[in-house]
C-alpha cells in the first residue's frame, strides 16, 4: 500500500512573522494568544464536537521555514551554546528528515466566524503565524501527562530566566494586553545563546511592532518599541 498525502486542514494566526523571538517550547509563555483557523474543506462545526470539554490540544504542524532535501543525524541544540552536537532524533530540532512540530496549547475558546467557520483560540503556542497546520488532537491528562519522566540534557536549562526591565515610557508603545505576552518572551532570552555582547542591540517583530533591547549579565533591557505597522 502506498503512503496517503498529509494534508494541511488549518493554519495559526499570531503574533510572530518571523521565528526570532518565538518561545523554545509552547507552553512556556501561557499569555501568548493565537488562533487556529481552518481550511475551507475543514470549517465544519462538527468536526469540532466535543473538543470544548478538554482544556488543552495537541497541535501537529510543519516547520515551514525549514525545509531543507537533506539531513543531518545531528545538529547543534542552541541552548547548548551552538557547538555541542546531539542526535537530530534526541532534541527538538525543526531540521528533521519530516519537517514536523508538535506542541500542546491550552485551549482558550471556540467561536464561529462569520467568514472563517469554528476559530479555536489558544494560548501558549510557539508557531509563527501563518504555520499550517496538519492535525489537532485532544490532550488527555491521564494518557498525555508523564511527571516522572527524565529531561535528559535538557535539564540543565530548566528555571533559566533573564530579569526583564521595560522602562513606563517605552512600555506605553505597546498595547496593554501585549505587554505580559511580551515579558514573558523576554524572559526566556529570545538570544541565540552563543551570543553575549551587552553592547549590541537585538530586535524582532512582534504583534506588529519592533522590539529593541540588549542583555547584560541576567538582565535584559528594552530600550524602544516601534510601531512597523505605521506608514
Amino acid at each position: 500500500m502506498g503512503s496517503q498525502e498529509i494534508k494541511i486542514i488549518a493554519h495559526i494566526r499570531s503574533d510572530f512573522p518571523t521565528k526570532f523571538g518565538l518561545p523554545r517550547q509552547s507552553g512556556l509563555v501561557s499569555e501568548l494568544r493565537a488562533e487556529i483557523v481552518f481550511e475551507p474543506e475543514y470549517r465544519n462545526p462538527d468536526a469540532l464536537r466535543g473538543l470544548e470539554g478538554f482544556s488543552h490540544l495537541w497541535i501537529i504542524w510543519e516547520f515551514s521555514e525549514a525545509k531543507r532535501e537533506n539531513w543531518s543525524p545531528t545538529v547543534r541544540p542552541p541552548r547548548l551554546g551552538g557547538n555541542t552536537r546531539m542526535g537530530v532524533f534526541a532534541t527538538r530540532s525543526p531540521f528533521r528528515p519530516n519537517p514536523i512540530g508538535l506542541s500542546c496549547v491550552e485551549i482558550l475558546g471556540i467561536r464561529q466566524d462569520k467568514e472563517l467557520g469554528p476559530v479555536i483560540e489558544v494560548g501558549g503556542a510557539d508557531l509563527m503565524d501563518g504555520t499550517p497546520i496538519y492535525d489537532i488532537k485532544p490532550y488527555i491528562p491521564y494518557a498525555d501527562a508523564h511527571p516522572e519522566a527524565k529531561e535528559g540534557f535538557t535539564a540543565q536549562n530548566q528555571g533559566y530566566r533573564l530579569e526583564v526591565e521595560i522602562p513606563e515610557k517605552v512600555q506605553k508603545q505597546l498595547p496593554p494586553d501585549k505587554l505580559k505576552g511580551l515579558c514573558g518572551i523576554l524572559a526566556q532570552d529570545p538570544r541565540p545563546s552563543y551570543q553575549d555582547d551587552p553592547e549590541r542591540i537585538y530586535g524582532f517583530e512582534y504583534a506588529g511592532y519592533e522590539i529593541k533591547f540588549r542583555v547584560s549579565g541576567n538582565k535584559l533591557c528594552v530600550v524602544e518599541i516601534e510601531n512597523v505597522r505605521i506608514s
